[in-house]
C-alpha cells in the first residue's frame, strides 16, 4: 500500500509539473500578442514619423506629420488592440465565418452571400471622394502593418482567438472598412422581421385587436390595413413562432427589440449655465466583450478630433473637434420593404413585373466550409433587390406558392458614400458643414445631432425611401411585385429629410421617439424605437431653466422608469389595500408583502432594489398572459412587453380590454383578475430563483451587463476569463438604457445598452468626457480588457482632451512609426 501511495504522489506530482508547464507555454505564447505601446517600428507606406501616444486609460493620440500617416497609425493602433474583432467583422460582412467554423455557420453564410454585402463595399469604394480614399488606402497599410509585425517577429499570432483558430490573415482592404458600415446598417435593422409578425398577426386578430398588441404611435391616428390573407391567397394563418435558425452568437441579424437604439440631446448657449453648447450622446448596441466601440484622438491637419471609432474604419463616427461636436442616433425609418415576386410557371429563372417577364439576375458562389467540401449557392436578384430564403425571419410562412421574396433596402447601394459623409463630418468647423455633409449619407438612416459654439441642430441623414401613394401595404407588410405600386420610385431628396435647427426652446433631444408628423407616402416610419423615455427626458430638461454637463451626465444615467410610473398603477388599482393581512406563508401573503413594497417605489430602476424585479416579473407574465390566450406560441415573438398595448387593455382603449378574458374558461375574467394571476405567477418564479424574501431580492443580480466574447465566451473555463459581467440599474424603458434579454432561463440580463457615453461642453472643451463599456484592447491578458467596464458601471467617465501636453503627462507607452 505504501508502494502504491508514493507511485501516485509521484504521478500526482507529475502531473502538477506538466500543467503548470504547459500553463507556463500558453501564457508565454498568448502573452506575445499583447502589444508593447513603447515600441518603435520601422515601416513601409508613411511619409514622416508618426506617434501613437496611449495615455492612462489606453486611449491613442495620433499625431503625424499628414492625414495620410495619421489615419496609417490609425490603422496599426486598431489592428494591435482589435486585429480578431476586426477580421471577424470582416468574415461576417464577407459571409466567411464557415472557413473558421464549420458547418456551424453555414447557413448564415449563406445567408450573408445573398445579401452581397462585400461586393457592394468593393464598387462603393470607387465612389468615395479622393481624400476619403486616400484615408481608406493609408488605414490599410497601416493595419497591414502591424499584420506584417506579427508574422515577422512570432507576436503571438496577433490575438489569443487565432490559437484556436489558426486560419491566415488576410491583408486589409480599403472595400474591408466599407462593408463594416453595411454590416453595421444590417445590426440596425428591423423593418424586415417587423413586416412579417405584422402579416402573420393580421390573419389571427381583427384590425382593432392588431392595433393593440402591434401598436403605433398614439399620438396620431394611422388607417387600418386589410388582413394579410387577403393580400396574399393561400397563404394560411399560424399560431407556431417565428422561426429564425442562425447561430444568435455570431449572428448580425438581430430580432427587432435589439434593432439599435441612442439617446442624443444638445444645449443651445441660452439653456447652458457656462453659456456654451452643450451635446450628450449615447448610442446603444448589443454588448459584447470587447465592445463594438474604440476610443482615439487623431490630429488631422484640419485640426485635432477625438471620439468613439469601430475597429475597421478609418473615421471618427461620434465625438468633438475644438469647433464641433456630433452624435447619432438610430432615426427608426423604414428603409426595409419585402417585395413578393412572382416565378415564371415556365421559367423559375424569370418573375413577373407589370411591364411582363424579366430574368432574376444570378450569380454562383462558392462558400468554403471548415472540415468539409465546400458549397456552392446561387444567388438570384430581382429589381427589387436580393431574393432570401424563406427560412430567414420565416418569411416562408407569408410567402404565397409560386413566389419568391426579395429585399428592398437602402443599405443595397453600389454607390454607398456613407463613408465619405462620415469623414467629412468629422473634418466639419460648423453645424452647416456638417449638415451640408450629411447629404452624402445612404444607410443606416441616423440622427445627426450637432453642436458648435453658437448653437444647436438635428437632421436625418440617410435615404428615405419613396413609395407608391397606391402601396397596398404602405410598406407595413410584404406585398405583390407583381404591381407596380409595391416597387420604391427611387428616393426622397435630401432636403425632404428633417431637420431642426436652433429650436425658440434652445433644446433639442432624440431617444428614437417620433420625430416628425407625415401622412403616406412622406412618412418615416410607423415603428418607432421609443415611445417612454422621451417623456422621461422632456421631464428633466424642463426640472432646469439652464443645464450643465453635470446635469447632462445625470440625465445620461437617469434611471426612472416612466413605464413604471404610468404602468403600476393601472394594473394595481384593484390589487392594492383590497384585504386583510392573508396568512404567514400563504400566496397571498406574498402578493400583498409585494404590493406593499411596491407601493413606496418611485420607479427607480436601480440595482440595489428589489421593486425593479418585482415589477419587470409582473409586467412580463402579464403581457404573456393577454396575448397567449390569442396568439398561442406565436406570443413568444412578444418577448419585451409593450406599455402602449398594456395601457390600452387596461384602459379598455376601443374595447381592448377583451384581451383580459381567457378565450378558454367559461368565466368572464376582469382585467383585475389577470392582474393578480399575472403577479402570483411572477412572484413564484423569484421565489424560486431568490428565495422566500422579497426584500432581499436585488435587481442588479439579475440584470447583469451580459458583455460576452461571442466566441470564446462559450468555451468552459475560458469562458470566466474573457466573459464581462456587471450587475447594473436601468431597464428597458429607461434614459440609461439596459434592455433586457426578454428570453430563456435568464430574461433579466441586461444585453443591449450604451456602449459609448459622451458629453461635450463648449464652454470648456476640454472638459468634455467619454467612456466605453469594457476597456480599449481586445486581448483577454491586457490589464486595458476591462478597466473602463467598472468605471462604466459605476457612471463615471474618463477625460476627453484634445490637449498633447495631458495625453503625453498621463502616457502608459508612446508608440513611435518610422519610415524604413
Amino acid at each position: 500500500m505504501l508502494i502504491l501511495f508514493r507511485w501516485l504522489l509521484r504521478l500526482f506530482s507529475g502531473l502538477m509539473v506538466l500543467c503548470a508547464f504547459v500553463l507556463f507555454i500558453s501564457y508565454y505564447f498568448l502573452e506575445r500578442s499583447v502589444p508593447d505601446y513603447s515600441e518603435s517600428f520601422a515601416v513601409d507606406g508613411i511619409a514622416s514619423p508618426v506617434e501613437i501616444v496611449r495615455n492612462n486609460d489606453d486611449v491613442p493620440h495620433i499625431f503625424g506629420a499628414s492625414d495620410q500617416d495619421v489615419f496609417y497609425a490609425l490603422g496599426f493602433a486598431h489592428a494591435q488592440d482589435r486585429l480578431w474583432q476586426m477580421t471577424m467583422l470582416r468574415r461576417t460582412a464577407q459571409g466567411r465565418l464557415s472557413e473558421v467554423f464549420g458547418q456551424r455557420t453555414l447557413k448564415l453564410d449563406e445567408l450573408l452571400r445573398r445579401y452581397d454585402l462585400y461586393t457592394l463595399a468593393l464598387q462603393s469604394v470607387e465612389v468615395q471622394d479622393d481624400p476619403t480614399k486616400m484615408a481608406l488606402e493609408a488605414y490599410a497599410r497601416g493595419v497591414n502593418a502591424w499584420i506584417n509585425q506579427i508574422n515577422a517577429e512570432a507576436r503571438g499570432r496577433g490575438a489569443p482567438e487565432f490559437f484556436f483558430f489558426s486560419n491566415e490573415i488576410a491583408a486589409w482592404a480599403p472595400a474591408d472598412s466599407i462593408a463594416i458600415i453595411k454590416l453595421m446598417a444590417l445590426q440596425l435593422s428591423g423593418q424586415l422581421e417587423a413586416e412579417v409578425l405584422r402579416a402573420r398577426v393580421s390573419m389571427l386578430l381583427s384590425a382593432d385587436r392588431l392595433r393593440d398588441v402591434l401598436p403605433d404611435d398614439p399620438s396620431r391616428p394611422v388607417s387600418a390595413l386589410p388582413d394579410y390573407a387577403s393580400l396574399m391567397p393561400g397563404v394560411v394563418p399560424s399560431t407556431a413562432p417565428l422561426k429564425v435558425a442562425t447561430d444568435m452568437a455570431l449572428s448580425p441579424f438581430p430580432r427587432q427589440p435589439f434593432a439599435g437604439a441612442s439617446n442624443a440631446w444638445a444645449a443651445a448657449p441660452g439653456r447652458s449655465a457656462a453659456g456654451g453648447s452643450l451635446l450628450a450622446n449615447d448610442p446603444h448596441l448589443g454588448f459584447t466583450a470587447p465592445s463594438i466601440w474604440y476610443l482615439a484622438r487623431l490630429d488631422l491637419q484640419s485640426g485635432g478630433v477625438i471620439g468613439a471609432t469601430i475597429p475597421g474604419v478609418p473615421t471618427i463616427l461620434i465625438g468633438r473637434s475644438s469647433a464641433l461636436g456630433w452624435g447619432l442616433t438610430s432615426a427608426s425609418v423604414d428603409d426595409q420593404d419585402v417585395v413578393m415576386e412572382r416565378l415564371n410557371p415556365a421559367n423559375p429563372e424569370e418573375y413577373e413585373t407589370d411591364g411582363g417577364m424579366k430574368p432574376f439576375l444570378t450569380r454562383r458562389s462558392i462558400i468554403q466550409v471548415k472540415g468539409q467540401a465546400p458549397v456552392t449557392i446561387t444567388l438570384r436578384w430581382s429589381e427589387a433587390g436580393p431574393v432570401l430564403p424563406g427560412s430567414h425571419y420565416d418569411l416562408a410562412s407569408v410567402t404565397p406558392q409560386g413566389h419568391v421574396a426579395a429585399l428592398e433596402w437602402t443599405a443595397l447601394s453600389p454607390s454607398d458614400t456613407s463613408m465619405t459623409a462620415a469623414m467629412r463630418i468629422m473634418r466639419a468647423k460648423s453645424i452647416p458643414e456638417a449638415l451640408e455633409a450629411g447629404r452624402l449619407f445612404v444607410a443606416p438612416a441616423q440622427n445627426l445631432m450637432v453642436a458648435d459654439a453658437s448653437g444647436i441642430a438635428m437632421q436625418v441623414i440617410g435615404a428615405l425611401p419613396k413609395r407608391d401613394t397606391d402601396h397596398p401595404t404602405q410598406g407595413r407588410m410584404p406585398a405583390l411585385g407583381i404591381t407596380g405600386a409595391a416597387r420604391w420610385q427611387g428616393t426622397f431628396a435630401y432636403e425632404e429629410n428633417p431637420r431642426f435647427l436652433n429650436p425658440v426652446s434652445g433644446i433639442l433631444g432624440n431617444t428614437n421617439n417620433k420625430t416628425v408628423e407625415r401622412l403616406f407616402p412622406q412618412h418615416l416610419s410607423y415603428l418607432w424605437g421609443d415611445t417612454q423615455r422621451i417623456q422621461r427626458w422632456l421631464t428633466l430638461m424642463k426640472t432646469r431653466e439652464v443645464h450643465t454637463r453635470e446635469s447632462f451626465i445625470e440625465a445620461q444615467l437617469d434611471t426612472v422608469s416612466p413605464t413604471a410610473r404610468m404602468i403600476l398603477p393601472l394594473i394595481g388599482a384593484d390589487l392594492w389595500f383590497t384585504a386583510e393581512a392573508a396568512p404567514v406563508g400563504t400566496s397571498e401573503r406574498l402578493r400583498q408583502k409585494a404590493l406593499d413594497i411596491l407601493a413606496q417605489w418611485n420607479g427607480e430602476m436601480n440595482e440595489h432594489l428589489p421593486e425593479p424585479l418585482i415589477y419587470m416579473a409582473w409586467f412580463r407574465a402579464l403581457n404573456d398572459r393577454l396575448i397567449r390566450d390569442e396568439l398561442g406560441p406565436l406570443a413568444d415573438e412578444f418577448t419585451h412587453p409593450d406599455p402602449i398595448f398594456v395601457e390600452r387593455v387596461f384602459r379598455d382603449t376601443n374595447g381592448a380590454s377583451v384581451w383580459c378574458d381567457v378565450i378558454q374558461s367559461a368565466a368572464v375574467e376582469t382585467c383585475a383578475d389577470v392582474a393578480r394571476m399575472a403577479l402570483d405567477e411572477a412572484l413564484i418564479e423569484l421565489t424560486e430563483r431568490y428565495g422566500p424574501n422579497p426584500e432581499s431580492w436585488r435587481w442588479g443580480d439579475a440584470h447583469q451587463a451580459t458583455q460576452d466574447h461571442p466566441v470564446l465566451g462559450e468555451i468552459p473555463f475560458v469562458k470566466w476569463f474573457v466573459n464581462i459581467r456587471q450587475s447594473t440599474s436601468g431597464g428597458d424603458n429607461t434614459l440609461q438604457r439596459g434592455l433586457t434579454r426578454g428570453t430563456g432561463p435568464r430574461p433579466y440580463e441586461n444585453v443591449h445598452g450604451a456602449g459609448y457615453r459622451g458629453v461635450y461642453d463648449f464652454a470648456d472643451p476640454d472638459s468634455s468626457v467619454f467612456i466605453i463599456s469594457t476597456g480599449q484592447s481586445g486581448h483577454p491578458l491586457s490589464r486595458h480588457y476591462d478597466d473602463l467596464g467598472e468605471l462604466w458601471r459605476r457612471g463615471e467617465y474618463v477625460p476627453m482632451s484634445l490637449d498633447p501636453d495631458l495625453a503625453r503627462a498621463a502616457a502608459v507607452g508612446i508608440t513611435t512609426l518610422r519610415p524604413k
